[in-house]
């Protein structure tokens, strides 16, 4: 880790220390998808990502209008929503965005303080605090919009005993495929227009009392053809971290003027999930169909002794079996992390996932940015969007 960087998250550390976390979250509850065809997807998710059946809302259970299924691995609940009329108006976010990341819900201990706490200082409200009861006792959420039409739904659950969410029952299913080693996520990174990295930046901060501890700029995220800009955003205890990238000028078009196109404004661009074997669950997963950005050349993987240093004497990984799967590595003062990243999981070019494994690292896999993004250019070249 480089001085810069180790002085920012000390400085982190500073900040709330001592000081009350207005806006205390106790990590990811669950990521909601809007998309086409929720049986379908959730299918989809279970045979490729090894997700398991835990909860479904539908015409069986009294919803009309939509149907959910909850799919969970370990510390990670997908939730997965398709309409089930023309009215509804979750499809003019399908129509538009296509299947995508429309609501990120944090766990916290008091819905109602958290959602006074945001829209007292900025925030657009989604959903005032609503109570959902059932046998089993009651739920509290509330909502705010953050970037695009992404929201932020605040869960508090310490009233309830139930399998999710009052409204939804378990979902039982023959079929559930073996685990792949996802254990929680790790952060996710939205995508904002042209100039609007540090306004989004601004929000975080003030709305929501989070840090701007990492930033990455268009000298240290750039290739021959494009480059993008990067802020690393994080809350009082660390649980939450929310990378934000805006593009930047470059010869041709960046991944995230791609993004911004197809999903034609801004939103969720990927979910770091984390897994502490990384070599086993990436293994697991192509032998499930799941494809990869293609790998970096020879030289990368030559040049990884180097690059870690020190910490080549307790990596335990082989080097030839990270190549044989395309894993990428970096390093900084604190250990080192291990990473690969999914191609897009839907037709448009947009959402995608990345696996990881930290073996002591704080970072973001500075390192890898110019083979990562060298190697997304080279599937921007075949689909005609470079």
């Amino acid at each position: 880790m480089s001085k810069e960087i180790k002085s920012v998250e000390y400085g982190l550390e500073k900040i709330f220390e001592g000081a009350e976390d207005f806006l205390p979250l106790l990590g990811t509850d669950y990521i909601e998808f809007y998309v086409g065809n929720a049986k379908q997807a959730a299918h989809y998710y279970k045979t490729a990502f090894g997700f398991q059946s835990f909860a479904y809302r539908g015409l069986e259970t009294g919803s009309k209008d939509t149907v959910s299924y909850v799919l969970k691995q370990d510390k990670i609940r997908l939730v997965l929503t398709s309409p089930l009329n023309s009215k509804s108006p979750i499809n003019d976010h399908i129509v538009k965005h296509g299947d995508g990341v429309k609501v990120i819900a944090l766990w916290v201990e008091d819905a109602r303080a958290a959602y006074e706490e945001t829209t007292k200082r900025g925030a657009k409200s989604f959903m005032e605090p609503t109570v959902d009861k059932d046998d089993h006792g009651e739920v509290v959420r509330s909502g705010i919009y953050t970037y695009g039409e992404t929201v932020h739904m605040f869960v508090e659950r310490k009233n309830y005993n139930g399998k999710f969410l009052p409204g939804f029952k378990e979902w039982n299913s023959d079929y559930n495929p073996a685990p792949t080693g996802f254990k929680f996520v790790d952060h996710m990174v939205g995508n904002v227009g042209w100039g609007e990295m540090n306004t989004w930046v601004k929000w975080y901060e003030d709305v929501m009392g989070f840090v701007n501890f990492l930033s990455f700029d268009d000298k240290q995220i750039t290739t021959e053809y494009s480059a993008l800009m990067s802020k690393v955003m994080c809350n009082g205890n660390g649980r939450i971290k929310f990378p934000i990238n805006e593009p930047a000028k470059g010869v041709k078009k960046s991944q995230i003027e791609e993004y911004l196109d197809f999903y034609e404004g801004p939103g969720v661009q990927h979910i770091a999930v984390a897994t502490d074997d990384i070599i086993k669950t990436v293994a697991d997963l192509r032998s499930r169909g799941v494809e990869f950005l293609p790998p970096p050349p020879q030289a990368y993987y030559d040049d990884i002794p180097r690059r870690l240093g020190d910490h080549m004497k307790i990596m335990k990984e082989d080097i030839k079996e990270l190549q044989k799967l395309s894993i990428l590595v970096d390093a900084d003062e604190e250990g080192y992390l291990l990473q690969i990243f999914t191609k897009p999981v839907q037709d448009r070019p947009t959402l995608f996932f990345e696996i990881i494994q930290r073996m002591g690292a704080k970072g973001f896999g500075a390192g890898n940015f110019k083979a990562l993004f060298e190697s997304i250019e080279r599937e921007q070249a075949q689909r005609g969007t470079l």
